[in-house]
């Protein structure tokens, strides 16, 4: 299987919604790529703890949704990081959202009845990824019992996170913001442990335009990803970008003088059914002079589109 049809059946997947990788192998190591469509954190109460929690979220790559029943609240100036915010009752936010399998929601509404309203419309549907909600273990407990005398599965019910956020002995909004922030990242890593730490490429979101690039362009072409970063880089490792025979380019790899030398190899290498696994500094005197991050390296795979895969 060539690179474009490998990325033909990646980008299939993704449009359905789905998820998909792509593994680079050369010279005795082996990369994972992943591409994971971007995940929703849902924000069920847009009070002072929504608030911080949003840029959090957003800063970590999930589309945030914002959802409250106050208009002084549920508004854009108060979460200009979110991606929506809805104004409207718990009950019909959630039912407009089709919260499914892959979804991160946290209940941080202002009062014990809301929390329930928002449980007894989300229990009944798929259970999401993640699902927690702030409150005390009394509170928590008192909510959990109440649910199952309304006859809700104490097994769901278990499920929750609750109280919300790892036990870092958080205090003030930010603390506990980013409390619930490190137990959202805990959950969404928490199948990533069978990949070695060198194996599994941090980037693991995607470019339509990228992937439309690579599988549906005749024009033979080359692909770039970053596999390893040491020190002080401009992307992360899974940064990925392509060009063709006609110069043209898809996504970038941290531009200037790095991206320019990569570009010139990966020119050098369309045509060829080869790839190879390089090494570029970020500390020479020309990436100096140009006002580039200093200090850094990146390990970078090559690829032909007409290598095997």
């Amino acid at each position: 299987m060539t690179l474009q049809e490998r990325f033909g059946q990646i980008l299939a997947d993704v449009r359905g919604g789905g998820t998909a990788q792509h593994t680079l192998a050369a010279e005795g190591a082996v990369y994972v790529r992943r591409f994971c469509p971007r995940e929703r954190l849902i924000l069920l109460g847009c009070g002072h703890v929504s608030q911080a929690l949003c840029g959090y979220g957003a800063d970590l790559g999930f589309s945030v949704i914002a959802a409250d029943d106050r208009p002084s609240f549920a508004n854009r100036a108060r979460f200009p990081a979110a991606e929506q915010v809805l104004c409207d009752s718990f009950e019909n936010a959630i039912r407009a959202l089709h919260i499914g399998e892959t979804d991160y929601v946290a209940i941080l509404t202002r009062g014990h009845r809301y929390d329930a309203d928002c449980l007894r419309a989300i229990l009944p549907g798929p259970f999401p990824r993640y699902l927690g909600m702030i409150g005390s273990k009394r509170r928590v407990e008192g909510l959990k019992e109440l649910l199952t005398e309304e006859g809700f599965d104490p097994a769901l019910l278990s499920r929750l996170h609750a109280p919300i956020g790892l036990p870092i002995q958080a205090l003030t909004l930010p603390e506990i913001a980013i409390a619930i922030a490190a137990e959202l990242i805990q959950c969404r890593r928490a199948d990533s442990g069978r990949l070695r730490r060198s194996e599994a490429l941090t980037e693991e979101g995607y470019s339509l335009p990228l992937l439309e690039f690579l599988a549906e362009d005749p024009t033979p072409k080359a692909l770039i990803t970053v596999c390893e970063t040491a020190g002080s880089t401009p992307v992360k490792s899974g940064a990925m970008m392509a060009v063709d025979a006609l110069n043209r380019t898809e996504g970038t790899v941290g531009g200037g003088c790095g991206e320019a030398q990569l570009l010139q190899m990966a020119r050098r290498i369309i045509g060829t059914g080869t790839r190879r696994l390089v090494t570029v500094s970020m500390t020479n005197d020309v990436a100096a002079q140009a006002g580039m991050v200093c200090g850094g390296e990146m390990k970078v795979m090559i690829e032909d589109g007409e290598a095997d895969v």
